[in-house]
């Protein structure tokens, strides 16, 4: 169990959802939060309700400048979690060029600059954690996702090359793949979602996997394995079942 005691993280999207249910469960545990998102006034909600010491800088993380700034204000730390993201459900026939390009935007390349904004100092110091949010919907192609499900395959892949770069030095690096979480994003689905979760419940599960050694963590664990075994399918057998 790691002692989070005095421990300063960055929490990038953390204004809403599993973003402040997470922020939540870090301040109880001792760790000095630093939450960002667009939002101020709802950052400044979550900081007066946080138990522990905590601050805000707003942040967009589809402007580079914006990131880089809201890197310098934040200062050292000794790690960051991403959780920004955004969600619309969409078909390939119902494209939608703007919604698009804003999900890849934010959810993926949002991460970039996240990461690109702290990795150098990390890596300096040989010392840093890095956690990133992936989404079981990133693990093969499913129908109605082809924003959302993308740019989280994205986010998992830009984990799984950090983690393999930086598995034997001092910079930690884990990626979260949660199902479904009962959010203002999963509000716009129209469709039956398995095992949903409320938000502290799933705050709890990606802390949980914060205190340990282990690179990934999909839950629920049941659902997950689900989405994991559909790996190894053949194309005919997945899409018939998928699509």
């Amino acid at each position: 169990m790691t002692d989070w005691n005095g421990k300063r993280y960055w929490l990038v999207g953390a204004s809403e959802g599993l973003g402040r249910a997470v922020a939540e469960v870090m301040s109880r545990a001792g760790v000095e939060v630093i939450v960002s998102a667009r939002s101020e006034d709802r950052l400044k909600e979550l900081v007066a309700e946080l138990p522990g010491k905590a601050s805000y800088v707003t942040v967009d993380v589809s402007d580079r400048e914006s990131v880089k700034a809201a890197a310098k204000e934040v200062g050292e730390i000794d790690g960051v979690v991403f959780l920004a993201g955004i969600y619309w459900p969409m078909k390939v026939h119902e494209w939608d060029i703007e919604k698009a390009e804003t999900m890849a935007d934010v959810n993926f390349t949002g991460a970039f600059r996240v990461v690109g904004s702290v990795i150098g100092d990390m890596l300096e110091k040989d010392k840093g954690h890095i956690v990133l949010t992936g989404s079981l919907s990133g693990f093969r192609g499913l129908p109605g996702t082809v924003g959302y499900g993308a740019s989280k395959a994205g986010v998992m892949y830009l984990a799984e090359s950090m983690h393999a770069d930086l598995r034997n030095t001092g910079v930690k690096v884990q990626i979260v793949n949660p199902g479904f979480i009962k959010t203002r994003l999963t509000e716009k689905n129209d469709f039956s979602m398995p095992f949903i979760m409320e938000p502290e419940d799933a705050a709890k599960e990606f802390f949980e996997h914060m205190n340990d050694d282990s690179f990934k963590k999909s839950f629920p664990m049941l659902f997950s394995w689900f989405f994991r075994v559909s790996q190894f399918l053949p194309d005919w057998l997945y899409y018939r079942i998928f699509a």
